[in-house]
């Protein structure tokens, strides 16, 4: 079989940080965060993330980034984060007293936490484009003969302008005549309006004088006879008791 030549890795370094106070899952969720990024923007991104755990390994990048720079020479800014893990650490187990003195389990996790930076070659930047050539000039015939073809136009221009006014003017006139009819109508209503309300006025005038006259006209009303009876009743009575009495002293 022919033997295989693997590719030569590119230079970088490491840093570990065992036995950190979280566990494993909480820095996982940060460390996906800057898997793959470069390393300043790594830092940047750790430096405002929310989470507890971005802290820890803000450290642990910071000090891949030194030990890449210090041991292995390389510039910092060609650095990108090649591996990033975390693998869980021993658990200390500890109990407090619940209900009825049974005791509850406390697990207090771990983790060690891995990242590994490597130096990756800046990419050359494209041949920059040439420029193009500007446009021929213009021929001098073009211009000479501009002139000629252009004075019809010019004369045909006020006909042309003057279309677009007539225009223009028939418009404003077919919107202002909406307008105009819609104000002789309001004067005709309110003119009808007039003349019902002072033909009601007369009416009410000419019944309120029949009435007048009618009042004048009616005799006066006569007393009632039963009135009048029961009125002469009482003094019938006391004529008789006077007669009586009289007959009575004789």
């Amino acid at each position: 079989m022919p033997a295989t030549t693997d590719a030569p890795a590119p230079p970088g370094a490491r840093a570990v940080a065992r036995y950190v106070r979280t566990s494993a899952s909480k820095a996982r969720r940060v460390v996906d965060l800057v898997r793959g990024l470069p390393a300043k923007e790594a830092l940047t991104v750790l430096r405002f993330a929310p989470q507890a755990a971005s802290v820890p390994v803000y450290k642990v990048v910071a000090s891949a980034i030194a030990n890449a720079e210090n041991n292995e020479q390389l510039d910092p800014d060609s650095l990108l984060i090649a591996e990033a893990y975390v693998d869980e650490g021993p658990t200390m187990r500890r109990y407090r007293p619940r209900a009825q003195m049974r005791p509850g389990p406390i697990r207090k996790r771990t983790c060690h936490i891995t990242i590994a930076v490597e130096a990756v070659q800046p990419v050359a930047s494209a041949a920059p484009r040439r420029p193009r050539k500007p446009a021929a000039p213009a021929t001098a015939a073009a211009p000479a003969a501009a002139p000629e073809t252009t004075e019809p136009a010019e004369a045909a221009e006020p006909p042309a302008s003057e279309a677009p006014a007539k225009k223009a003017a028939a418009k404003r006139a077919a919107k202002q005549a909406p307008a105009k009819q819609a104000t002789k109508k309001q004067a005709a209503k309110k003119q009808a309006a007039k003349k019902q309300a002072e033909a009601e006025a007369e009416e009410v005038t000419e019944t309120a004088a029949e009435i007048e006259t009618a009042a004048k006209k009616a005799p006066a009303k006569k007393a009632p006879a039963k009135k009048s009876a029961a009125k002469k009743a009482p003094a019938k009575k006391a004529v008789k008791k006077q007669a009586e009495a009289e007959e009575g002293t004789e």
